[in-house]
């Protein structure tokens, strides 16, 4: 796999996947490079343990207090003011106590898990200042133990495994802040001599603003995207007023900006829309007992030269950094004349 890499003049950075062994070995063994756990898998791992379980609590918790108001209406058709019906009153107020409870701590466990994917980024979020690998653990290492304070207090069951094997995953995902860093400030340095107001431009203004809108694009929760704007239009204010972007031409900054944007979506912190393309083909390998072999070589055509993006490129323009031609228009222009039916033999009625 690496001598075909080096023909195609290319090379792989690092490796996002779940942490299935054989993935890992590809990464550091196969290519050579740093294997990163998904980070749509880890946040999983908390979610199929803590998550079904405040659901449960909700949803008994909502079938008591629908009970209650059932019987509280049945009360009140017979005695409105007798003592049945206030004791119905008092339980339905007892049971709706009880629905907010847990849509409280419902509401709180989905904050802690958009904080954790709100810290895996090169930036902060609060003020889109850099930060490096060290930070981003310290920072996670911080979020998981209030998660499990957390989890104390709601009186759930403590699944220590789920926690254990969160927590040796996140310093190969802080891992990746500094990597993305370091490839970044190398081919900064091979397009222009980086003085302290270049690099404080680019660090803090132009890869963060261009980071964010790429991130505001594609996030559609709807909370952790309201964060995402916030950052987003406090760096476009800063880099608006930055000395350094009212001085570059319009050309210029045009140039920076493609520059940036094109590093700033090598930052891959999830494989999940890989994930669930390998997890269709799973369910239809499983389904079918095997698929035919040149429907594998039409499907990677089709997902590689005809999967298009917001922005209209293909995986294999932004892999190979080069335009294709549109793959319908290539593929019709090979196609020959259809033959035509078949044209009947008319038959002709003889009239006496």
């Amino acid at each position: 796999m690496t001598t075909r890499l080096k023909t195609l003049g290319t090379r792989v950075l690092y490796l996002v996947s779940d942490r299935a062994k054989p993935l890992i070995k590809l990464g550091k063994t196969g290519l050579g490079c740093l294997s990163v756990p998904d980070l749509f898998h880890l946040i999983r791992e908390l979610v199929k343990g803590y998550g079904p379980a405040i659901c449960l609590r909700l949803r008994q918790a909502r079938q008591a207090l629908k009970a209650a108001r059932e019987r509280l209406e049945k009360c009140r058709a017979d005695d409105p003011k007798g003592k049945p019906s206030l004791q119905a009153q008092v339980a339905v107020e007892a049971c709706q106590k009880e629905v907010e409870h847990w849509e409280d701590i419902r509401h709180r466990y989905r904050g802690h898990l958009m904080r954790l994917s709100l810290i895996v980024h090169p930036w902060r979020i609060e003020d889109s200042m850099p930060q490096d690998s060290q930070e981003v653990q310290q920072h996670l290492e911080g979020q998981i133990e209030a998660f499990e304070d957390f989890i104390e207090t709601t009186g759930l069951p403590q699944k220590k495994q789920v926690l254990e094997k969160v927590q040796k995953q996140l310093g190969d995902v802080s891992a990746l802040v500094d990597l993305w860093w370091q490839e970044v400030r190398q081919n900064a340095q091979s397009q222009v001599a980086l003085t302290p107001m270049w690099t404080e431009w680019m660090d803090t203004l132009l890869l963060p603003l261009m980071y964010w809108q790429e991130q505001a694009s594609h996030t559609r929760e709807p909370r952790r995207k309201a964060e995402i704007l916030k950052a987003l239009k406090a760096t476009q204010a800063a880099f608006e007023a930055h000395t350094l972007t009212q001085y570059l031409s319009s050309d210029v900054l045009e140039g920076w900006k493609q520059w940036a944007m094109e590093h700033v979506r090598a930052f891959q912190r999830a494989s999940s829309a890989v994930e669930g393309r390998n997890g269709y083909l799973s369910q239809m390998q499983h389904n079918h007992r095997g698929l035919p072999k040149r429907r594998y070589q039409v499907w990677s055509a089709l997902h590689n030269f005809d999967c298009h993006a917001a922005d209209g490129s293909t995986p294999a323009s932004r892999f190979f950094r080069h335009e294709f031609p549109d793959l319908f228009e290539t593929v019709l222009a090979q196609i020959d004349e259809l033959p035509r039916p078949r044209e009947r033999r008319q038959v002709k009625v003889l009239s006496v």
